[in-house]
């Protein structure tokens, strides 16, 4: 737990504090880091399913009938927010396989740093399903806000969210808009600089997941 808020969980497992440090370098490669980011969100992942509804289903093994453990209702939706949070996409994708997958776009003005959304595309049948929304970076906690409230009015029984780092300003304001979101990052950082990027932090994670900035 982080702090006084009961829904955020912070990842001490080993494996996934080691894939952090090697993700923070500054000297890993396009390739590398979006491996790492695909490896962390599985790790998260795992864990992150934990409450996820089961029923019985009766079957037949080669020796005997019996009964076994299936996901109850649709399967998850798995939002993420583009651009960054594409490079969580497959992680999930690869845990849950049936999953519906949605898409918000938002952009950070560089002026005022606040978020716009351009772009939202969500599965007609949000209401029968949990939503799993994922952005490697929360820093000032706008853009989960903000993707959080469009992801809202669509009514899903439940809403995860997932990040790799978060910053203490982002796991405050985030936890403080929707108690009921529950929150999993693998760090939480120090503090976020006079640009509003998280400090130590990884850099822009959109330009290295895609290579798109040195």
């Amino acid at each position: 737990m982080y702090k006084q808020y009961k829904n955020v969980t912070v990842f001490d497992h080993p494996l996934i504090q080691h894939k952090v440090g090697v993700l923070r370098n500054k000297e890993t490669g396009h390739k590398e880091f979006r491996e790492l980011i695909s490896e962390i969100t599985l790790l998260m992942a795992y864990e992150a399913t934990r409450n996820m509804s089961l029923k019985d289903q009766d079957i037949e093994t080669p020796l005997c009938k019996t009964t076994v453990k299936r996901i109850a209702g649709k399967k998850p939706a798995v939002i993420p927010i583009l651009r960054a949070g594409l490079g969580m996409l497959d992680s999930m994708v690869t845990l849950i396989p049936a999953c519906k997958i949605g898409h918000i776009g938002m952009a950070r003005d560089e002026v005022t740093h606040e978020p716009h959304e351009y772009y939202k595309k969500l599965p007609h049948d949000m209401e029968q399903r949990e939503a799993y929304v994922v952005d490697p970076m929360l820093a000032t906690g706008g853009s989960a806000i903000d993707a959080i409230n469009v992801i809202k009015k669509s009514n899903p029984k439940r809403i995860v969210y997932l990040c790799i780092i978060a910053a203490p300003e982002g796991i405050e304001a985030l936890s403080k808009a929707f108690p009921d979101v529950d929150i999993y990052c693998a760090a939480v950082d120090d503090h976020l600089n006079e640009n509003c990027y998280i400090v130590p932090g990884l850099g822009d994670a959109g330009d290295r997941i895609f290579g798109t900035r040195v």
